[in-house]
């Protein structure tokens, strides 16, 4: 399968993530880490929250800060979670929606919403939520299957002639300092890639229910079940890996490894760490994470690419930079609020859209769209146990199918 982004040059790649003019314009930083607060001026979007968990929260919390917006309502499988959630955002009792299709009552009473509901729930809510004519802001993954990813990506296409917004929400992309740093690796800074570093090591995020073998269970637990999150390299490491895929587009082989050796507890069937050969035209990335807790390693979300001429370097919510001769080296500049700050862009990003009832090809999808993809051919080569063409990843890839029955709809 030839890959869509073959006859794009790099400048046009980046402008394909949405990344040149849309976010930019919108980063308000100094040193990278203070997010002025977006003035507004114009109607009101009232936008509804599903997911009610740590993520939704957070965002949440960023949407109530844009005076572009005003959170109305609110959506969980879980009706202790909803009601949490909608005490602490003030929300009516009656724009409260529980169960796995409570959303989809929800989309009467808003214009947008924000999806934070597990990943394999992400697909078929954006799709429901465009068909009722609503903009939609989507977390990372945006699907956790190849079918899923392709839906996506046609969705935002229809939904752009449509003149509705959907939006991915991924931190680095929301960046000054990331965007200049990719835009100089496409414009030929480091050359031509020799070799780079990926990782991505962070600690085991606690079971949200020691009782996980009814469906309920699972659910609570999503993030450690492969069919409703993705595995980690998906649900997790692709924060790491969007840096790779952004400044280098799809590799054409990948090998490796994965597996479960060092989680305390036998939860779930997602992977706890990975080791990875991602193999471009020209050069190779080495991929590593780790999810577990390990003996006070610190958090680590790194990127270092090698060129010929200079070398890129990153750090999520660190410096990025770019080291070489006087022609290439580029100082770059630290996000140390990353996390907050570039959702913060995001959000406002999507209100920006919004108001000026201008999709603009709701460009962010595209990059997203393919970051997803970029995880699950490595979880499909580590997984396959050898070197796997990209080609073979398409032609061989599995829909997920996660077993609901015992949920309440």
């Amino acid at each position: 399968m030839k890959s869509p982004c073959t006859a794009l040059s790099r400048r046009r790649l980046l402008a394909s993530a949405g990344l040149l003019s849309f976010a930019r314009a919108l980063s308000a930083q100094n040193a990278g880490d203070a997010v002025a607060k977006p003035a507004h001026s114009g109607p009101v979007i009232r936008i509804g929250n599903i997911g009610c968990g740590g993520r939704g929260t957070f965002v949440s919390d960023i949407i109530k800060e844009n005076p572009g917006f005003k959170l109305v309502a609110a959506a969980d499988y879980f009706e202790d979670r909803v009601n949490k959630f909608g005490e602490g955002h003030g929300i009516a009792a009656d724009m409260r929606f529980t169960g796995l299709d409570g959303y989809k009552k929800m989309l009467e009473h808003v214009d947008a919403i924000a999806i934070h509901s597990p990943p394999y729930f992400h697909v078929q809510q954006a799709v429901d939520a465009v068909a009722a004519g609503k903009h939609v802001l989507i977390a990372k993954p945006v699907a956790i299957d190849v079918a899923g990813c392709e839906i996506i990506r046609q969705l935002a296409k229809d939904a752009a002639a449509k003149g509705i917004c959907v939006i991915a929400d991924v931190q680095c992309r929301g960046d000054r300092f990331f965007q200049e740093g990719i835009q100089r690796i496409h414009d030929g800074a480091i050359g031509d890639l020799m070799f780079g570093e990926c990782h991505y090591e962070a600690d085991l995020i606690p079971l949200q229910s020691q009782e996980d073998n009814s469906p309920e269970g699972r659910l609570k637990n999503w993030i450690r079940h492969r069919d409703l999150a993705g595995d980690i390299i998906t649900e997790q490491n692709i924060h790491a890996l969007d840096i790779v895929s952004w400044a280098f587009g799809r590799p054409r082989r990948a090998s490796g490894i994965c597996g479960r050796g060092a989680r305390p507890d036998d939860v779930g069937d997602v992977s706890d760490h990975y080791a990875m050969l991602f193999e471009f035209e020209k050069g190779a990335i080495t991929f590593a994470s780790r999810q577990y807790t390990a003996w006070g390693s610190p958090f680590m979300c790194d990127n270092r690419f090698v060129g010929n001429k200079a070398m890129f370097t990153s750090k999520f919510g660190g410096r990025v930079m770019v080291r070489g001769n006087r022609d290439a080296y580029w100082p770059g500049g630290e996000s140390k609020e990353l996390y907050r700050s570039g959702s913060v862009n995001n959000v406002e990003a999507f209100r920006s859209a919004i108001a000026a009832k201008d999709p603009a090809s709701n460009p962010t999808i595209e990059g997203a769209v393919e970051t997803a993809l970029f995880t699950l051919f490595g979880e499909h080569a580590a997984k396959a146990g050898h070197a796997v063409t990209w080609e073979e990843f398409i032609r061989d890839a599995k829909a997920v199918h996660p077993d609901l029955d015992g949920l309440k709809a």
